[in-house]
């Protein structure tokens, strides 16, 4: 694994949990440690276009440093988590860093492909490439 897919704390979670319950489990409680995006800032500029459920994606300022972030929100359990996963590595780069990093191999290292359906795939693959635009 090279430094740039080096997983992070849910990342690790997820990539060494043990079968499909334990994955799902671990990909589930991801979500619980989501930086969620404020209702105010979930607005038709921040929903990812192509994703099965609806997914708001954008930079906020942090507490208590005012920092920017990146944040997101979708009502689905599983998405959340997979969110989570992702955005623990791209609030870890630079600017400059993420928006060249390759999240879909970040994503593999974490074998959350495996655990979500086509259709929730390519969504995924939509927050992916806002992920580098942000």
């Amino acid at each position: 694994m090279t430094e740039s897919t080096q997983l992070l704390p849910l990342g690790q979670t997820v990539a060494t949990a043990k079968g499909w319950d334990g994955a799902t489990r671990a990909i589930m409680l991801a979500g619980k440690r989501l930086l969620t995006l404020p209702e105010s800032a979930r607005t038709e500029d921040s929903l990812v276009p192509g994703c099965e459920s609806k997914v708001w994606v954008a930079c906020t300022p942090s507490q208590p440093l005012g920092e920017l972030v990146i944040a997101a929100y979708s009502p689905s359990k599983i998405i959340r988590g997979v969110l989570a996963v992702l955005l623990e590595k791209a609030n870890s780069l630079s600017d400059e860093q993420r928006k060249a990093y390759d999240f879909e191999q970040y994503m593999n290292a974490c074998n959350l492909q495996r655990h979500l359906s086509q259709s929730r795939g390519n969504g995924i693959l939509s927050v992916l490439r806002r992920l580098n635009t942000l």
